[in-house]
């Protein structure tokens, strides 16, 4: 029996045209996605998360696919992030298992992915709004794709649920200028140049 108990999902896509400068040729597009369910050890000390991480596996993976569909299609993603939001009643470590179960599912459908999937986790109250990082799906160092996006709902997580994330985009900033290292000069193929 799955650990999983789904209580709501968020599929939110964002369209940035521009940053004050001329309207980009090519929209960014940010979305994420994220699933409210409970938190099967909320309230409680459990040594061993492993059924969890299997559990979540399953539903992260169902998660990528809606999410890559919704910003067009796989060869559309150029960045990726994760995060998790533990209701009170929970502790960090369950968020940590998102690590696992949400990273290697994008991971596992982006299949030119090489880098590692930025996360950030948080135990708090329901609305707190996650700000998920965002980098190169190839090569961690490619500033100009360095990004966030944020998400939060205001009735989640209550103190005995969790709130999983994942988030991709299909490029880099709009009117990204710092210089860096360029997508064309990735070379190395090791997740970071």
């Amino acid at each position: 029996m799955s650990l999983i108990q789904i209580r709501k999902k968020l599929l939110s896509i964002e369209t940035v045209y521009h940053e004050r400068g001329p309207v980009a040729k090519v929209p960014l597009k940010i979305g994420v996605i994220a699933c409210v369910i409970k938190n099967p050890y909320a309230g409680r000390y459990v040594e061993d998360l492993s059924g969890l991480v299997k559990d979540a596996r399953e539903m992260a993976n169902e998660m990528v696919i809606e999410l890559i569909d919704a910003l067009g299609g796989k060869d559309k993603i150029e960045t990726y992030g994760k995060g998790a939001i533990v209701g009170l009643d929970g502790e960090l470590e369950h968020g940590a298992i998102w690590h696992e179960a949400g990273g290697w599912a994008m991971r596992a459908v982006l299949t030119n992915a090489k880098s590692i999937v930025p996360a950030s986790k948080v135990v708090a109250a329901a609305g707190y709004r996650l700000q998920i990082p965002l980098h190169h799906i190839e090569a961690c160092y490619i500033r100009s794709h360095f990004n966030t996006i944020d998400v939060g709902m205001v009735d989640s997580p209550r103190p005995d649920e969790l709130v999983y994330t994942l988030a991709m985009s299909t490029g880099s900033r709009v009117h990204e200028r710092l210089g860096g290292l360029r997508v064309e000069q990735i070379s190395v193929g090791d997740g970071q140049r």
